[in-house]
């Protein structure tokens, strides 16, 4: 979306503005739809493919982002010491490959396999591939690097892929927004999709019934050279811009911020494509963005501009509990 459409739908889903009952009707057929393609699919009119080994869905039911990739990466970690070869997929978003799947490594182009997907490969160091398709692009995992359980990062409402586990995420700060179903709100599904979740994680204040996550990443990496890295409260005798193109920048600025750092914000869409013009300014202040942003600016950077990797932290409970529905699906 532009700037100015991305804003609107923005403000409208989550500043609980009047203007969104106008989109009401919309979002009614909408739930017709929902509603269909579920039946669809639980009557087998719709193909669903069953894999040969587990699947753990980590998605959300808002648009926008969670901090899904962040737990996509910890859950990488998880499995691998529980002694599980894990393998990741992806939609790729925003890749312009000929043909799918794709497997994606470190030094994958972005423009190709997408930015969160690099992050992926580079990240959990697992095998990870990317598609429209997502059964296919577990089972090249299954077939070529003898993958063992499959993580999906987002894929909740991609029912042509049938799963063990859902995660579900939800945003602590802004919730389900104003309440109502695309386009209106902010929902892909009703709330009450979260009450068959197997388990829900809250990127922030969480309620009883979830899971915390909380985001950690108190350094700076030089996008041009990886081995200059600098503590992030050593910007804070500066003036820096930041920039952000996320489902919900306002978090990556609120993270900056608890280092003390003093910035001037650039808010971008999601998997916005930068130009040079995007992230230059006319100063020599340092320019921090996120690791998703900072994939699509590597050729078009300065030696001036950083990014800030951060990872997600999971409680012990949240660990043991997951582990122990694995062993009771794969158990039957």
């Amino acid at each position: 979306m532009s700037h100015k459409l991305n804003h609107f739908f923005d403000s409208m889903w989550y500043g609980k503005r009047v203007v969104a009952l106008l989109f009401v009707p919309l979002s009614w057929l909408f739930a017709v739809v929902i509603k269909l393609r579920a039946y669809l699919y639980k009557k087998g009119y719709l193909k669903s493919t069953r894999l040969s080994v587990p699947v753990i869905i980590v998605g959300n039911i808002t648009v926008g982002g969670t901090g899904k990739t962040p737990l996509v990466i910890w859950l990488a970690e998880l499995l691998k010491k529980a002694g599980y070869s894990p393998g990741v997929i992806s939609r790729g978003y925003g890749g312009i490959a000929s043909s799918w799947p794709q497997q994606v490594r470190a030094d994958s182009d972005a423009r190709v396999v997408g930015d969160e997907a690099k992050i992926l490969a580079a990240r959990t160091n697992c095998p990870v591939a990317v598609g429209p398709v997502r059964a296919d692009s577990a089972q090249a995992l299954i077939d070529h690097h003898g993958c063992n359980i499959i993580i999906s990062d987002d894929g909740l409402q991609h029912y042509a892929l049938q799963r063990d586990i859902e995660i579900v995420l939800v945003d602590g700060e802004r919730r389900q927004g104003n309440g109502y179903l695309l386009p209106a709100g902010p929902l892909r599904e009703p709330v009450s999709r979260l009450q068959t979740a197997d388990l829900i994680v809250c990127n922030g204040l969480a309620n009883n019934n979830e899971f915390p996550l909380r985001v950690e990443g108190d350094r700076a990496v030089n996008i041009l050279d990886a081995s200059k890295s600098r503590a992030l409260s050593e910007f804070s005798q500066q003036s820096c811009h930041a920039l952000a193109g996320l489902g919900n920048p306002s978090r990556f600025f609120a993270h900056l911020k608890k280092f003390g750092l003093r910035f001037d914000s650039h808010i971008f869409p999601d998997h916005f494509k930068y130009r040079q013009q995007d992230i230059s300014f006319d100063d020599d202040k340092t320019v921090l963005m996120t690791e998703k942003d900072a994939v699509k600016c590597s050729t078009i950077a300065s030696d001036k501009h950083w990014y800030v990797p951060i990872k997600a932290a999971m409680s012990e409970k949240f660990s043991v509990s997951l582990l122990a529905l694995i062993k009771e699906k794969t158990n039957g």
